[in-house]
């Protein structure tokens, strides 16, 4: 029986013939579609399980800080789950086919569109937006993009704001062209667009905490943007060769500034590996996944130490009723977890979980944080100010 009026039910009856069915929706009746993996359970936990679909999103952050490595792994991650999914790049910079395939990329579902052409960039994008002809959209990065405008210029001519002007302008014919049915639950879903942005220094403005910062594009990026990251290098990992300490990796800080689907201020710590690295049994590529597990599996509860033996109890037992899943050290429990991808997924299924909900909070006690840290686990707040 329905709690409206016979008038407010007319009513909608009326648009919905106007308009179109689905102008008017009941909200228990919008699907909640899946959200798509980042490749690191650290930050699909700060992100409220991963990027949501169907929405924009912009991944922030200075130069050579790893922002492009966030998205590729996230496409790596994806492909390795789901073998049919593709992407379109728009590469406004170059697309290192080698970075991306050490990364994981599988570079045969990826279109590349190279150009820097602004107005080019946007309509390809949403030409493939509006088909949903792929699984993923991504703009690397839309600082190198130039508006025709501005190319018809010379350079002593000013172009003051044209792209900001356009960015909003793609914003809004997004929402138009690209709207799914949102009670269909056959409507494919989709990630992104992800837009990769840099900071840039706000000219002529101070803070005693530095210079402030900004980012190209104009202000209506800020409201259009479902979710806004900032990555930031935290510091390199260095390892000894031949006496010397040699950068084979960074400590990648990922904080989300917006996030319409979860708590803002979120913090992920990725470890992150741009070289080999043998001695730490570490490829170029490679995220640190057993810290990343640690981290979140012990600081959550999902795995209990128990003096010197990690627990993981998901009702499989041994010969001895015992459960199935014990490792005698976090070296063995790194192995075994990652030796398993079903148990690597029951593990993140139920990390992620317990991340949802808001009684959760005692999961970050003082002494979840110092068991996460005695299993040699560097452990970072999970919030911050953003």
């Amino acid at each position: 029986m329905s709690t409206f009026t016979p008038e407010a039910l007319a009513v909608m009856a009326k648009i919905n013939k106007d308009y179109g069915t689905g102008a008017l929706v009941l909200a228990k009746d919008i699907q909640v579609h899946k959200r798509y993996t980042t490749g690191h359970l650290g930050l699909d936990v700060a992100l409220g399980g991963g990027w949501p679909a169907n929405q924009p999103i912009e991944v922030l952050g200075r130069e050579s800080n790893g922002k492009t490595a966030v998205v590729l792994k996230t496409l790596a991650a994806n492909m390795d789950i789901d073998p049919e999914f593709t992407a379109l790049w728009v590469a406004a910079e170059h697309f290192d086919v080698d970075q991306a395939e050490a990364l994981g990329v599988d570079c045969s579902r990826v279109i590349v569109h190279n150009t820097q052409a602004m107005e080019e960039a946007f309509q390809v994008m949403l030409a493939f937006g509006a088909e949903r002809a792929v699984d993923a959209i991504i703009l690397d990065s839309y600082p190198a993009l130039v508006p025709d405008e501005e190319a018809a210029k010379d350079m002593d001519e000013h172009s003051m704001a044209i792209g900001a002007r356009l960015f909003g302008k793609f914003f809004r014919k997004w929402g138009r062209q690209c709207r799914i049915d949102i009670t269909d639950p056959d409507v494919k879903p989709m990630l992104g667009p992800i837009i990769i942005n840099q900071f840039r220094d706000k000219i002529g403005a101070w803070s005693p905490h530095g210079t402030p910062k900004t980012s190209p594009g104009g202000n209506a990026k800020n409201y259009a943007f479902y979710v806004r990251v900032e990555v930031q290098r935290d510091e390199f990992i260095k390892i000894t060769e031949n006496g010397l300490k040699v950068p084979v990796g960074q400590t990648i800080k990922v904080t989300t500034t917006k996030n319409k689907s979860n708590s803002p201020g979120q913090v992920a710590v990725l470890d992150f590996y741009f070289r080999d690295a043998d001695s730490l049994d570490k490829k170029r590529g490679d995220y640190d996944l057993s810290k990343d597990i640690a981290l979140c599996a012990l600081l959550f509860g999902v795995i209990e130490r128990r003096g010197s033996t990690f627990v993981f109890e998901n009702g499989e037992l041994d010969s001895k009723k015992k459960p199935l899943h014990r490792w005698a050290g976090k070296d063995a429990m790194y192995a075994g977890v990652m030796e398993s991808p079903d148990l690597f997924a029951q593990i993140r299924e139920r990390v992620l979980a317990v991340a949802a909900d808001p009684a959760a909070e005692h999961a970050l006690t003082e002494e979840a944080v110092t068991e996460a840290a005695s299993a040699g686990v560097k452990v970072v707040a999970r919030k911050e100010a953003a």
